[in-house]
């Protein structure tokens, strides 16, 4: 259980409430519109979604992706195991090897290269949840202590109407939480600009090199 669990509890509970005064409606002009076009979220859903992300998961991904590196390095280390052969067909042998090895194991392109680069996305992903995570539950703590929450706690309906205080101190506690969460989704967005090259398909590639072999003698030893 970490900071944003902690808080989980009372900051629904508050954020509940600035969700049922944000539907009685905001002024025009208010900064938290262009959050809310953007988010298309009121910060209670928002936060109750975004408290199902956990980093753990995500790092034991990346431990199983690099346990299954380990699987090709004992692949590559028997395909490179040198033969007592030669001749054509030992040559047409070698070239098929090398395509191989270079499709296993050579380079980001290769097979463990994708897999690597997959391992550092689930890694970098597990920090991306665990520090938004944190700033979020930064910003809980914050509002839960604010004066905005007392109106927001202290705000109802009176003849059918919710009084503009506690509406527009409801608007400023979304501005914060959908502000952290804004500044946390742009950076999922950012890791898989960043990782998206090395997450892409590893197609063979073909071999180079060698021609058609008439002479089909082999020669062992």
């Amino acid at each position: 259980m970490d900071a944003l669990d902690r808080l989980a509890e009372p900051g629904l509970d508050l954020l509940v409430r600035v969700d049922t005064l944000l539907a009685a409606g905001v002024p025009e002009g208010h900064r938290i519109w262009p959050l809310l076009r953007r988010m298309q979220v009121l910060p209670g859903d928002a936060v109750r979604e975004f408290l199902d992300l956990h980093p753990a998961p995500l790092a034991t991904a990346g431990h199983a992706v690099r346990r299954l590196v380990r699987r090709y390095d004992d692949a590559c280390a028997t395909l490179a195991a040198p033969v007592a052969w030669s001749g054509p067909a030992a040559s047409a042998y070698d070239e098929a090897r090398a395509a191989l090895l270079r499709h296993l194991d050579e380079g980001p392109e290769s097979l463990v290269g994708r897999l690597e680069s997959t391992a550092g996305y689930a890694d970098a992903l597990a920090d991306w949840v665990a520090g938004s995570r944190l700033a979020l539950a930064r910003a809980l703590a914050e509002v839960l202590r604010s004066a905005e929450a007392v109106t927001v706690l202290a705000a109802a309906p009176r003849g059918g109407e919710t009084g503009s205080a506690g509406v527009l101190a409801a608007a400023e506690i979304a501005v914060r939480v959908l502000g952290v969460l804004g500044v946390a989704y742009d950076g999922a967005e950012t890791l898989l600009r960043h990782w998206s090259p090395g997450l892409a398909e590893s197609t063979w590639r073909e071999r180079t090199g060698g021609g058609s072999h008439q002479d089909a003698s082999l020669r062992i030893g």
